[in-house]
């Protein structure tokens, strides 16, 4: 993870960085907004399928603020404990040991939102 220790705060300052962009490339933000709602909007995949296909990518790229983002959603999408960790599984297989080192950061991740979630 960044200097931040936290990945709810890694989100927040990310989303916070990205006001310029926001402010000054509000086509390039949209676009891509609208980008992803429509990636994961459901279809043949459900919204939480998607986002897993998403963390594993954000794993097997070592993208920190991935992690915070998809782990929220998943989160928030119900994904399991055990979902997760099959997915990491995946995630390690297609990116290797630099994977398996994120596959960590991401399961710290989901544990944290985890913790921070009302119980359902």
């Amino acid at each position: 993870m960044s200097s931040i220790d936290s990945y709810a705060e890694l989100t927040r300052a990310v989303s916070k960085n990205l006001a310029p962009l926001r402010t000054h490339n509000p086509d390039v933000m949209q676009g891509f907004g609208a980008l992803s709602k429509a990636a994961l909007a459901a279809g043949a995949l459900d919204e939480k399928t998607k986002e897993l296909i998403a963390m594993a990518i954000g794993v097997a790229a070592r993208c920190d603020a991935c992690l915070g983002f998809h782990a929220k959603a998943l989160v928030r999408l119900g994904a399991t404990p055990e979902e997760f960790r099959e997915m990491l599984g995946v995630a390690v297989y297609m990116g290797g040991g630099p994977s398996l080192m994120y596959a960590a950061n991401a399961q710290a991740a989901f544990d944290e939102f985890s913790a921070a979630a009302p119980a359902a």
